[in-house]
């Protein structure tokens, strides 16, 4: 086989022998859809470099220097490994949903943003990735706050000692704001100038964090016993004692003993500590920030963030163990800072706590910067993010890294870490779950092209992912964790009401498929019941621009039901390039979008409109979802209307708004051909069409034949209409003596007149049944009307039908009828016109100008085909100039008496 006959070989083929952390993709891929590139920018970064370095600098912040004291002071060792143990719970479940939606495609720029979007679709992509932005900003907010909060823990003036010359620097609200906004501006600067640079410097960062923890550890074995003294500020002074490894000191340190925050003059608890400790461990995204500068996001993403966690999971732990055994409880609540006084070199703790501050600041700034941009070139938000898509020649999102700057310069008027560290936790504990709903949504879809390298996960790691993710956004602040759902569906709705389609994909359909289909299979037409019976409508379409009102009027008429547009093109394909009916499917759903009915759409290609027709029947819909009444318009000679040039919605410059798939009204004025002229020959023959019927009623399918119905008033536009009427005659007026009013048909047409009745816009209208009864000449005709009336009201209300009864003299009309027979009653013997005048002006003049819509009875075509024609102008004759009206045979049994 060649290349050029088998299209697998135009693929690049990955190789599963990578340890399943995903393929290579430095080079583009090109697939049936969409060719995904690497952008505009180059990708510069290795797995180390670009996600190892800043995850680890990232999720130990501020945290892994200044507030393990304040973890194990106040929850003490057990609570705080629980805290460590829930979080990296929570953290090690998402990690594994990252790695298997990184690892099932070529990532790009946006990170954690990117891959929620392009799996759950643009609005929950777009309102996540709003979420995760804002989370990266009050994240950096925090990191910063954390730093001047070091910073002024040594360098701060102290009122009680002016003899301290290193202490120099004012203190205030106003100064650590000034303070904060000096090193945001730095931490700008850097990044205007490229994540490249700084991943380089993040190296030498990493690599001196290590070298501080490493102290830390020492310092732990290596210094003796001392006392600590502690001021915070004024005259107030505390002593705080390092014990060294004491087991004494760690019963002490074991339960909680929760007291107030010296920072903020709060009363911790185990929400708030939790809050603040899951800080230093939300920077799991760091990496996928950075996925458009990634040499191979799909291989370094998993990897890098994977060993990350690990890495820091590890510190922590020994951290906190090492604490609790050496330090009383007042140094570790009272001092924040208390890793410097007991380190070998003071000063090596205040270099990790600046570095690692300063490249987390930098991290999150760089990386909401990334989302930000990512947000704005997909346009979900508009003019509102437009600056955001401003980029340097070399790339770099420069716009957006200036408006996320001037954000977090809005935050950091918070003035204390643990004033907003509760609200950075909650929105990156919504992101986490979305990112485990996304891959949640992608499992049970079971969608073919959802096959990642990384197979360590299961749809059990991801919906405990999301349940342990909300449960704590829960505990740490309800009122944050409600109004950060808030903001999500109002984002949400927005983005919804604004957008219109995406080439992403939408995960809903693919989980809709999944559902329909098992229930499908559960649905057995064996076990089907009267009880539960609806009408489930092929409602046959010729030309919409003429069906319009009638396609409107069957979508109120199915309760519930299935409802199927059916069209026949006309045509050979053996005689044809290719099948044209596939190209028309999207104009027939843009229609189904205009008209705002609830109606698939199903076309075919054949010789003549009668074998079309048959195909619809006999293989339309699937399984117990199959139609069983079929609704034709009537053939006439009437010269019917173009709804087309009668709705704004389908004129083009006047439609409110455009079709979401590119079919807008011009397009729809163009596809669908004009009006057809009286004068042009028909594509179906008088025949043709009553042998359809006969089609049907063969295959056991109701039939309905709709007439008039662009002179219909719908029910919202009838305010000052008459018409107040539903008009049911349930008796075969051109053949009365060969049914009774309760015959199946008769019922059926009873049941459809309910149904439409039942319907929201019709249900200010009132059912009206006629019955018509003769006299016979008897004395007791007036006492036989009575007691048809009372029978028939006793039906109706064992059928829970509400309806007016009127009787109707039938002597007048019924004298035609015997006249023209000459006093027999044969079954296809010829009806007169005369008979078929008075019978319709009965009708007229019964419903007069208050009926809404007529339902009449249908009578079986003669089986003798010589005889359709006639039977065909027998009904036209009848019901010429009565208005809307419905003519109905039905076969099935619909209506039941039993509860």
């Amino acid at each position: 086989m060649t290349s050029e006959s088998s299209p697998l070989l135009h693929y690049r083929l990955f190789s599963v022998s990578d340890g399943g952390l995903g393929p290579p993709d430095s080079s583009p891929i090109m697939t049936d859809a969409v060719t995904v590139g690497t952008g505009p920018t180059q990708r510069k970064l290795s797995t180390f470099f670009g996600v190892v370095v800043p995850t680890v600098l990232s999720m130990f912040s501020i945290v892994v220097f200044m507030r393990i004291g304040f973890v194990v002071g106040h929850a003490g060792l057990l609570q705080s490994l629980l805290m460590l143990f829930v979080a990296y719970v929570i953290i090690w479940l998402t990690v594994l949903s990252v790695c298997a939606i990184s690892t099932n495609g070529a990532v790009q720029g946006g990170g954690a943003y990117f891959m929620i979007s392009r799996t759950l679709g643009p609005e929950f992509g777009g309102s996540i990735g709003l979420m995760f932005y804002l989370a990266n900003v009050f994240a950096c907010g925090v990191y910063v706050l954390g730093l001047v909060e070091a910073v002024l823990d040594v360098f701060g003036r102290d009122p009680s000692d002016v003899t301290d010359s290193l202490r120099s620097l004012p203190q205030g609200y106003g100064y650590s704001f000034l303070y904060a906004s000096i090193i945001l501006l730095l931490c700008m600067a850097i990044c205007l100038v490229g994540a490249s640079i700084y991943s380089q410097a993040s190296f030498f960062i990493f690599l001196l964090v290590f070298v501080v923890l490493l102290t830390i550890l020492i310092s732990f074995l290596a210094v003796r016993p001392l006392t600590v003294s502690i001021r915070h500020g004024g005259n107030v002074t505390m002593t705080g004692v390092y014990t060294g490894i004491n087991s004494s000191t760690l019963h002490n340190n074991l339960q909680a003993d929760y007291s107030l925050d010296y920072t903020t003059g709060n009363l911790m608890n185990f929400a708030t500590v939790f809050a603040v400790m899951f800080n230093g461990c939300t920077g799991i995204m760091a990496g996928c920030n950075l996925s458009g500068e990634l040499k191979q996001p799909s291989r370094s993403i998993p990897m890098g963030t994977i060993i990350a966690v690990i890495i820091t999971f590890f510190v922590y732990l020994i951290l906190f163990i090492f604490t609790a055994f050496t330090c009383d409880r007042t140094l570790l609540r009272e001092d924040y800072g208390f890793f410097r006084s007991i380190n070998i070199w003071p000063p090596f703790v205040l270099i990790g706590v600046y570095a690692t501050s300063l490249s987390a600041s930098m991290s999150t700034l760089i990386g909401a910067s990334r989302i930000l941009h990512a947000l704005a070139k997909d346009d979900l938000f508009g003019v509102l993010l437009a600056p955001a898509k401003l980029v340097s020649k070399g790339g770099n999102p420069w716009g957006a890294v200036v408006y996320t700057w001037a954000l977090v310069q809005l935050v950091l008027l918070a003035g204390k870490l643990n004033t907003i560290a509760g609200i950075v936790t909650v929105f990156y504990l919504i992101a986490y779950a979305a990112i485990d709903l996304a891959c949640l949504a992608l499992e049970w879809a079971s969608a073919p092209n959802f096959r990642p390298t990384f197979r360590f996960f299961s749809w059990h790691t991801c919906l405990l992912g999301i349940l342990s993710s909300l449960v704590m956004m829960f505990l740490i602040n309800p009122a944050y964790a409600s109004g950060s759902i808030v903001l999500l569906l109002l984002l949400l709705g927005s983005i919804h009401f604004r957008s219109s389609s995406s080439s992403w994909g939408y995960i809903s359909q693919a989980l809709i498929f999944h559902q329909v289909r098992k229930y499908l299979l559960l649905l057995d037409v064996r076990k089907d019941h009267v009880k539960f019976w609806r009408p489930q409508i092929l409602l046959m379409v010729s030309n919409p621009r003429t069906s319009s009102q009638l396609i409107r009027f069957v979508n109120d008429l199915k309760k519930g039901g299935l409802y199927i547009l059916g069209h026949v093109e006309t045509g050979d394909l053996d005689t044809l390039p290719s099948d044209p009916v596939q190209t028309h499917y999207s104009f027939w759903l843009s229609l189904v979008d205009k008209l705002n009915v609830k109606a698939f759409v199903d076309l075919t290609l054949c010789p003549s409109v009668r074998q079309g027709t048959q195909h619809l029947l006999r293989i339309t819909g699937l399984g117990g979802m199959k139609p069983n009444t079929v609704v034709l318009g009537f053939y006439d000679d009437a010269c019917p209307d173009d709804y087309f040039l009668q709705d704004s919605l389908f004129t083009p410059g006047l439609s409110p708004k455009d079709d979401a798939f590119g079919v807008d009204a011009t397009s729809l004025q163009a596809h669908f051909p004009p009006a057809r002229d009286p004068e042009t020959p028909r594509l179906l023959s008088a025949k043709d069409y009553v042998s359809m019927i006969c089609d049907a009623l063969k295959m056991h399918k109701n039939i309905v034949l709709a007439r008039n119905f662009p002179l219909l008033v719908r029910p919202e536009a009838s305010s000052s209409s008459p018409a107040t009427y539903i008009d049911v005659w349930p008796l075969d007026l051109l053949r009365p003596q060969a049914s009774a009013y309760v015959d199946v048909c008769s019922l059926f047409l009873l049941q459809m007149a309910c149904i439409l009745n039942m319907a929201a816009s019709w249900r200010r209208y009132q059912l009206r049944v006629f019955l018509c009864v003769e006299s016979r000449g008897g004395s007791d005709g007036a006492s036989g009307w009575l007691a048809a009336e009372a029978k028939f009201r006793e039906l109706l209300s064992k059928l829970r039908i509400r309806a007016l009864i009127r009787v109707v003299a039938w002597d007048r009309v019924a004298a035609f009828r015997v006249q023209n027979m000459g006093g027999q009653v044969l079954n296809r013997e010829p009806i007169s016109s005369e008979y078929l005048n008075a019978a319709k002006s009965a009708v007229t003049d019964e419903g007069g100008t208050e009926t809404a819509v007529r339902f009449l009875y249908l009578p079986r075509p003669p089986a003798d085909s010589s005889l359709h024609e006639r039977y065909l102008e027998e009904l036209d004759t009848l019901t010429s100039g009565l208005g809307p009206t419905l003519l109905i045979h039905g076969l099935t049994p619909v209506t039941c008496t039993e509860l």
